[in-house]
């Protein structure tokens, strides 16, 4: 086990009904005048929005809204709120949503201390050393944007980059989390945050780093935990148990604790990236998609890992053929997220072979041609990779 330092600063306030408590945690936070961003409709429709809104106005706390954040956001609307910021002397930001929202919010948070283009911030061209203190409501167990230091926004134009930024001042100071808010979620909304925070464990399970046992225990046990509540909340969209369950995990799976003392690996993170920014689909569908393929392409690197998961998560019996147990339980992540509704192909995705090229081309942008570290890969590895995924 690596040597680590874990700071998880977040404040959570968990349970049913806790949204109405956001003005009571602003004030603690000493906010005075807040941006309320939130997303196209859900929000507005449901009347979360009014319930939070009602809670700054018992609380005296001056706000403004803005809403339209959407799936993969997107540059023009981190701009806009900047500028509101800026000009209505905004000094806290609260994101009403999932991780969207949360995202753009971060962003904007970020670009509002900065005094040139945020997109530099992105770019690396200049370090994030303050952001506007942001909290949360959370709407969507997914991201994990709730805790995480990080944020991913899509520059528009004629070649979309789809692009992240890692940095402590952006962590949310507390998050609102009432497990009743994901009652009315769409199954396939469901299942891709299942996916999505599935791989966030994904990216830190596989490790070359020996020794670190405890977080593959805790690992094993958040990812059958999530397989077993997500097809109780696809059945039983009001079970509160199961939503509970999957919002927590949703948490868990990013705060950091499951990869201290390892080294972390994000490979299909990246190549996911430039799925979603070329087609604008979901980020989690896109995970189904690539972490097969890439399990496939990768699993003779440690072969007892991959073994290992087949057995304590999926419940594989080993019979000494440990590759032909690695692969059983690749077969059946692939059948879980079929079972669940998602797509785990191209084809499936809406992704096409031909488009390839281009994935490549802003992967090469984003990450320099080289990237991840479980197995070291470059832009013929991710060919490859992407091939796995349009024959399947």
């Amino acid at each position: 086990m690596n040597n680590f330092i874990h700071h998880r600063p977040t404040e959570f306030v968990f349970g049913k009904d806790v949204q109405h408590r956001a003005g009571e945690f602003l004030k603690k936070y000493n906010a005075k005048k807040v941006l309320i961003h939130y997303g196209v409709g859900h929000v507005v429709k449901s009347g979360l929005l009014e319930q939070v809104e009602n809670s700054l106005k018992e609380h005296n706390i001056e706000y403004i809204n803005l809403g339209g954040a959407i799936p993969n956001p997107i540059d023009t609307l981190v701009y806009e709120g900047i500028e509101l910021c800026k000009n209505e002397n905004v000094d806290f930001i609260l994101a009403v949503g999932g991780g969207s929202a949360i995202d753009s919010a971060k962003a904007i948070a970020a670009g509002v201390c900065y005094d040139g283009d945020f997109w530099d911030l992105f770019d690396h061209k200049a370090p994030v050393t303050k952001a506007l203190p942001l909290a949360t409501v959370l709407t969507i167990p997914a991201a994990g944007s709730e805790v995480s230091n990080a944020t991913v926004i899509t520059k528009t134009g004629e070649q979309p980059l789809k692009r992240g930024l890692v940095v402590d001042p952006i962590k949310p100071v507390f998050s609102l989390l009432n497990p009743e808010l994901n009652y009315t979620l769409p199954p396939y909304q469901t299942s891709c945050g299942v996916a999505d925070m599935m791989s966030h464990i994904f990216e830190r399970y596989f490790t070359n780093v020996k020794g670190v046992t405890i977080t593959d225990e805790l690992s094993e046990a958040v990812l059958r935990t999530i397989i077993k509540y997500a097809k109780i909340a696809i059945e039983e969209p009001n079970n509160y148990e199961a939503r509970a369950n999957l919002t927590w995990a949703g948490m868990v799976a990013h705060d950091g604790s499951l990869g201290v003392g390892r080294i972390e690996d994000w490979g299909t993170h990246m190549l996911e990236h430039e799925l979603s920014a070329l087609y604008d689909v979901a980020h989690g569908a896109g995970l189904a998609v690539m972490f097969p393929a890439w399990m496939n392409y990768v699993y003779k690197q440690d072969v007892d890992r991959f073994a290992r998961i087949a057995v304590k998560v999926w419940g594989i019996e080993c019979n000494g053929n440990k590759e032909e147990t690695a692969l059983k339980g690749i077969e059946s992540l692939k059948e879980f997220w079929k079972e669940i509704g998602l797509p785990t192909s191209f084809k499936e995705l809406g992704a096409k072979k031909e488009d390839i090229p281009k994935l490549l081309e802003t992967l090469k942008i984003n990450t320099g041609g080289n990237f991840s570290s479980f197995v070291k890969l470059n832009l013929d590895d991710a060919q490859k990779i992407y091939n796995l995924a349009a024959a399947n």
